[in-house]
């Protein structure tokens, strides 16, 4: 696991016209309201809100620039006091996609990633990973990274997605449910690298009855017939959904585990 130190750095804007031209820009959804817990965003880690962390692990990796979106003005405080960069969203989204893709269409670069703002322990090396396949890959629209499980904890944890890819990395099936049956099994782990003009075009696509059965949206991708390729991680990073997860991450970043 990957830990970061916290320095005061200068951000930059995206959407300055001005600055150099931009290849990838990581882009992290972020809502106040959450059915299992309301404030996530603003949740304290070791001081600091918890979308700080996630913000400074986008910012730690290669990307050219990170912004939040969020439609909450007290997130956008949160970030702007921390001197992060944030745009203001509609409220009526249904997905952290739709969101990021808002945001997507003021934004001049080719490749966008979607970093949630409940993975404070992202390593940025993962971050890199995703957008180097899509550099690497010109056929390749959409990437996201997969964990082999260890835990056995985690084989029936409806918070804990699984993947099931051919022999390419390609995803065949995201579920809550312990699939396949047998080993291994394969932890899907939350980001995701989009070329843009994909993610404008994913954004507009119906939602689909898989992706509402599992409340997974990127199942609509492979429901409408595109391509997910994963990339092998062996690092592990802990989505906070509840309480409990935000109490995992806290005892990853106590003093003593930084030392």
């Amino acid at each position: 696991m990957l830990l970061l130190s916290v320095h005061p750095v200068t951000f930059r804007n995206p959407f300055d016209r001005t600055s150099q031209p931009l290849h990838t820009v990581a882009v992290i959804p972020a809502r106040f309201e959450s059915t299992r817990f309301p404030g996530k965003p603003l949740a304290d880690l070791d001081g600091r809100p918890m979308i700080e962390h996630v913000y400074r692990r986008a910012a730690a990796s290669a990307v050219d620039a990170v912004v939040v979106a969020t439609d909450d003005r007290r997130i956008a405080i949160a970030v702007e006091r921390f001197g992060g960069v944030v745009r203001m969203t509609r409220a009526s989204h249904r997905t952290g996609t739709d969101r990021i893709a808002e945001v997507a269409e003021d934004l001049p670069c080719d490749i966008v990633v979607n970093l949630q703002g409940d993975e404070p322990l992202m390593d940025p090396e993962d971050i890199d990973a995703a957008v180097d396949l899509l550099r690497h890959d010109p056929a390749a629209v959409m990437a996201t990274l997969r964990r082999a499980i260890t835990d056995p904890a985690e084989l029936t944890d409806p918070n804990v997605v699984k993947v099931v890819t051919d022999l390419e990395g390609n995803a065949l099936y995201f579920s809550r449910v312990p699939i396949p049956f047998g080993r291994p099994i394969y932890k899907h782990v939350g980001l995701y690298a989009y070329r843009r003009a994909f993610l404008l075009e994913f954004a507009r696509l119906s939602p689909t009855p898989l992706e509402r059965a599992e409340t997974l949206e990127q199942l609509r991708a492979l429901e409408h017939g595109f391509r997910i390729r994963t990339v092998d991680t062996k690092h592990d990073s802990i989505g906070v959904d509840t309480p409990e997860d935000l109490d995992r991450v806290r005892r990853v970043l106590t003093p003593a585990a930084r030392t």
